[in-house]
């Protein structure tokens, strides 16, 4: 059983080689069937860092984080699909850990997460991640997923242009045996230093109660994005 990791990026050159040197050192080669970079449309040194190591594939497509991880996903060989965002290391032994998981039964599910910072708001909304509950998700804890599972929901719905990873979760969880593995995936908390803690935590439960209850659909989520978010 063989894993294709998937990373969407947008001018992250330092983020894209710190990912893949951590990459290389916590996880065991002979599980990883490629790395694939999907840009879309960086104007910095992001394509030139990837290409600097031969071991990964970099495709383009259009921008757009359903879009490229769709892209991605086309492009992948592997039994497991990981989407992984290029700044959230995941633990050592990742992979076997979700292979584990594959072969135990839950054809999808990701990591708890833990930030690289320890304030106070983020420590209580990374304490929320170690349960399996949809309500407790987001992008930043990766994803895994089957090819099959993941071709027979028809992948991320590319009409979603923010809070795609959370519209296909929700689905997962409808469709699959979801799970929560017990390691923690370190993820940066460099969006809430540049809008405030408290505030940008504000904005995210803003979004995502107003759309667990059919309040907001993706016009307004994006509409309110713009106005309140960096």
């Amino acid at each position: 059983m063989k894993i294709s990791i998937i990373i969407p990026v947008l001018n992250e050159q330092k983020n894209s080689e710190n990912i893949i040197k951590h990459l290389r050192e916590n996880a065991n080669k002979e599980n990883i069937k490629e790395i694939i970079f999907v840009d879309g449309g960086s104007i910095d040194k992001t394509v030139e860092v990837i290409t600097k190591y031969p071991e990964v594939i970099l495709i383009k497509s259009e921008r757009g984080r359903a879009i490229q991880m769709n892209s991605g996903a086309k492009k992948a060989s592997g039994d497991i699909l990981y989407f992984l965002h290029c700044d959230s290391f995941p633990p050592k032994h990742f992979d076997t850990f979700m292979i584990q998981s594959v072969l135990k039964g839950y054809s999808s599910g990701c990591f708890k997460m833990k930030f690289d910072s320890n304030h106070i708001v983020l420590k209580i909304s990374e304490w929320f991640t170690k349960f399996n509950s949809k309500s407790c998700r987001g992008g930043d804890q990766s994803l895994f997923v089957t090819k099959k599972v993941f071709q027979n929901l028809k992948g991320f719905n590319e009409d979603f242009v923010i809070y795609e990873d959370n519209e296909f979760i929700f689905r997962l969880y409808k469709e699959t045996k979801f799970t929560v593995i017990q390691k923690n995936i370190i993820t940066s908390s460099r969006r809430y230093r540049e809008n405030g803690f408290f505030k940008l935590q504000f904005h995210f439960m803003i979004i995502h109660v107003l759309y667990r209850l059919k309040i907001f659909n993706q016009t307004q989520i994006v509409t309110y994005y713009k106005r309140n978010i960096i």
